[in-house]
């Protein structure tokens, strides 16, 4: 391969952590990310991750290899479509594939022509039809606004007021334009995992399992965030529930996908329930998870260059994946107030690291006047790895601690749920 420029499209936290592991290929020749944060300075381009005719025309002009888009909003807009026209290799789905994050009334559609197992759902327009939905079902249910709000378009509501409460919420504007269609669903009980597949439209390769924290407080209290902390791997997870999830779940997406011609190449993501009756499919990302990349990639011992490479080409099964056997955490450092209205411009300081297992991945970072400040609600992903999860804990909670990031909002709680009693 060899002598490849590449361009990261995003500036959160994935987005350094798919830097820091490509700039670890040996066949990387120069590397960009727009537009980046602070950590990734050294290859910062200032170009919005919205901007797409600024992207193309940026990645004609610097004979951009290869591309690899980060967040939701700019495969939404049909950046792929757009690279592509102009003859560049590009890794993400299409505008129509991406519909499977974009919309929930369509991804649920899909699962359907798939049959693939999930929770019981129904579509409204109509804030009184869906209200009588709800008393007709009863809680506890879960209400989710159809189109993107940044990982927070969802509520979980456990009673009849609050279930109420988050139909007006959702349809009257709470979250823009993503509320204009409600999707309600049957609330599943059990444990939430997060499996993302390398995808070139035909084959799929899991990556390694994840657990998220959505929640904003320990114990998992508070309001719903982007996520506050991942770990991999979950105990819950076996070799077995793999094979039911690539087989039941993740084939038959990539076949109707196939079949209605708009195959799906890219991240596919799926967020499980693991209940009694086995894996449900609560709903499909079509990128890399944020903060579930920074685990993933710290786990992921093969370069992740060739790999992007055979899905563009279709060749994803003559790619090799090898992973570590340890454990990795990520603890997200937020702003003071997150996720509600939050402090910017909080200025931080970071230790030096001396060791190789911790990585401090930068999301909402700037400078300022020379100075590293917070520019975003997720400011901070603490990465750690160790033999067992309760080393990698240990670890990257210490790491925690050096840091200087007045009234930084951390959950003290990530991983917990994965140790087993001694």
């Amino acid at each position: 391969m060899g002598n490849k420029r590449v361009l990261i499209v995003g500036n959160g936290g994935r987005e350094h952590a798919l830097a820091w592991k490509l700039a670890q290929s040996p066949d990387l020749e120069r590397l960009f990310v727009a537009p980046g944060n602070a950590g990734t300075v050294l290859w910062n381009v200032p170009i919005s991750a919205q901007d797409i005719s600024g992207l193309l025309e940026f990645a004609l002009k610097e004979k951009i290899d290869l591309t690899l888009v980060g967040p939701e909003d700019p495969l939404s807009l049909g950046i792929v479509d757009a690279f592509q026209e102009a003859g560049l290799r590009i890794f993400g789905p299409s505008k129509a594939a991406a519909q499977l994050e974009g919309s929930k009334s369509f991804a649920k559609i899909i699962m359907e022509s798939a049959k693939i197992p999930t929770a019981e759902w129904k579509m409204f327009e109509d804030t009184e039809q869906a209200k009588t939905y709800v008393r007709t079902i009863g809680a506890p249910c879960v209400l989710k606004a159809d189109g993107l709000a940044a990982g927070k378009g969802v509520i979980v509501a456990m009673d009849l007021e609050t279930a109420l409460q988050a139909v007006d919420e959702i349809m009257e504007g709470g979250f823009g334009t993503a509320g204009k269609k409600l999707v309600i669903e049957e609330f599943l009980e059990g444990q939430e995992v997060s499996l993302l597949c390398f995808s070139d439209g035909v084959t799929a390769y899991p990556m390694v399992p994840v657990q998220d924290h959505k929640r904003a407080l320990d114990g998992d209290l508070g309001l719903n965030t982007g996520g506050m902390g991942t770990y991999s791997p979950p105990p819950i997870w076996t070799a077995e529930i793999e094979a039911n999830v690539m087989r039941d779940l993740v084939s038959p997406t990539l076949t109707v996908m196939r079949e209605r011609g708009t195959p799906f190449l890219g991240v596919l993501f799926l967020g499980l329930m693991l209940t009694e009756r086995g894996p449900k499919l609560l709903e499909y990302n079509v990128r890399f998870g944020d903060p579930e990349t920074q685990v993933v990639m710290k786990r992921l011992e093969s370069d992740l260059l060739p790999i992007l490479w055979a899905c563009t080409e279709g060749r994803l099964s003559e790619a090799q994946l090898e992973w570590k056997e340890d454990v990795a955490v990520c603890v997200v450092m937020a702003a003071p107030g997150y996720p509600l209205a939050y402090t910017k411009g909080v200025p931080i300081h970071l230790p030096e690291l001396k060791e190789q297992d911790s990585v401090i991945f930068h999301a909402g970072t700037g400078i300022s006047e020379g100075q590293l400040v917070s520019t975003g609600g997720r400011v901070l992903g603490i990465t750690a790895e160790g033999k067992t999860l309760h080393e990698a804990r240990e670890k990257a909670y210490v790491l925690v601690d050096k840091i200087q990031f007045p009234n930084a909002h951390f959950r003290r709680d990530i991983g917990v749920k994965g140790l087993v009693p001694s």
